[in-house]
Formats: C-alpha cells, sequence, structure tokens
C-alpha cells in the first residue's frame, strides 16, 4: 500500500516547483554555503532533493552533491532541470531510511520535510536521521527543518496551512492534531501535473526541540543548535519561539 507522500508525489513536478515552501532556495544555500566556510572541497549529500533546487544551486556554486529521493517523477525533473543548466548533478533513486552511504559525505541537508518528519511511525523518521549520520564524515555536519511542535500548542496548523498557500495550491481540510502523539492528521486536496485532483489522507509529525536534541545525540552529534526557520532566510539569530511553524537543526558530530 502506498503511502500518502508516495502518491503526492507521482506526477507533481512541475507543481512542486510552484509550491509556496520551495521559492527560499538561494538565501538558503547562502546559508549552507556560511555553515561549511564555502570550503568546496566538501562533499554534499542533498536527502529528499525533490526536484533538486538545493543540488542544482550548490552545483552552480562549485560544489559535488549527490542528491537522493524516493520519487521517479521528482528525480526526472531534476535531471531535467540539471541538463537544462548544463550540470551534471548525481542524482540517485534511494529511500531516505535505507541511504547506503557510510562515511561519505561532509554535509547532509533535508530541507522542507523531505522526508522527515513525513514518516507514519516515530521509528521510520528516526532511522532517516540515523542514516544521514551513518553517511557523514567524523566530523561532518546535518542542517534540516522541521515541524515545530510549539507551534500548534499556541496556534491553529490548519488557519496558518490555508494562508500561506496561493491559489492553485494544496488545500489543507480536516485536521487533528494529537497532543499525545504529536502528529496532526489532515485531508489535503492537491492537483496533480496533468491537472488531476488528489485527495491525500496525510499524517505528519511535529518535534518539539528537547525530544530533536535527544534523537541526535543519541546518534553520536555531539553539538545540536536550534532555530527558527524563516523561508530562504535561514539564520543563527534567529531565536526559535512558538512562533514558528518549522525549526532549523544544526548537528555536527
Amino acid at each position: 500500500m502506498k503511502q500518502w507522500y508516495e502518491t503526492l508525489f507521482e506526477n507533481y513536478g512541475l507543481k512542486y516547483d510552484q509550491e509556496t515552501f520551495t521559492q527560499g532556495t538561494l538565501g538558503e544555500c547562502d546559508f549552507f554555503e556560511k555553515e561549511i566556510n564555502n570550503n568546496k572541497k566538501v562533499r554534499i549529500l542533498d536527502i529528499a532533493c525533490g526536484t533538486g533546487r538545493h543540488s542544482i544551486e550548490l552545483t552552480k556554486r562549485g560544489y559535488k552533491v549527490t542528491g537522493i529521493d524516493l520519487s521517479d517523477t521528482l528525480l526526472n525533473r531534476a535531471r531535467v532541470k540539471a541538463k537544462q543548466d548544463n550540470l551534471e548533478v548525481d542524482f540517485k533513486k534511494r529511500d531516505a531510511r535505507n541511504l547506503g552511504f557510510k562515511n561519505e559525505f561532509e554535509l547532509a541537508i533535508i530541507i522542507c520535510e523531505g522526508a522527515f518528519p513525513l514518516m507514519e511511525t516515530n521509528e521510520m523518521n528516526y532511522e532517516i536521521l540515523q542514516n544521514a549520520a551513518k553517511a557523514l564524515t567524523n566530523k561532518g555536519k546535518l542542517i534540516f527543518t522541521t515541524l515545530n511542535g510549539l507551534f500548534p500548542l499556541f496556534h491553529s496548523v490548519k488557519d496558518f496551512m490555508n494562508e500561506a498557500n496561493k491559489e492553485g495550491q494544496p488545500s489543507y481540510v480536516s485536521n487533528s492534531f494529537d497532543l499525545m502523539t504529536f502528529r496532526d492528521t489532515n485531508t489535503t486536496k492537491v492537483e496533480d501535473d496533468s491537472g488531476k485532483e488528489i485527495e491525500l489522507e496525510c499524517n505528519e509529525r511535529y518535534y518539539v526541540p528537547s525530544e530533536i536534541t535527544w534523537l541526535l545525540k543519541s546518534l553520536q552529534f555531539t553539538t545540536i543548535d536550534i532555530f527558527g526557520a524563516k523561508l530562504g532566510q535561514f539564520s543563527r539569530s534567529d531565536k526559535l519561539t512558538t512562533e514558528d511553524f518549522e525549526m532549523l537543526v544544526i548537528a555536527k558530530k
């Protein structure tokens, strides 16, 4: 049985690039470069790379990037975009829960809820972090964004999602946030690249900072910093608050 995220991305490459959350690529890549001191020797793993927006931009800037994703549609779109820019980017079809890399990258990124925290169990979400940790070298760094569990304690997720989405983008209804599991279940309606409307029963996990810190420490990350995540404006000076829908996590081995 296919999960909702697999069904969504069966035919969603063009629409994906029009989503609100994909519009901050340049600023986000600026931040990644700053975090690795503009060192072009750093090998980068882009987990759940989607249509390759970060992989392609970082390759343009001179970095060696490997982009992995579970969706053939998104990977095909990524390859087309890279070819249009005359770039060679190593895109591979891989499951983030079973990457198969070991000590190969100095930086791994998982941005905009790519894979983590979309999995249907907490154990699967943990496997994604575990595989990212295995892929990193001894002093490697992991940068990812995830849903901020502090936000739904003070705000309506439904109102936030519907205000953020523009006309023609997914609609978000019938949501229920469970305080015991910190999971939001909802019905999302989207129109795929062929114009077909799809109704998805989604299930996403929100995390609080203390949970993320504990999970990463269990994977031998020694330094863990958590900030608010503003679209295209990642910054270490952006203190996480209950107003932030997403958090930015920077973990170093």
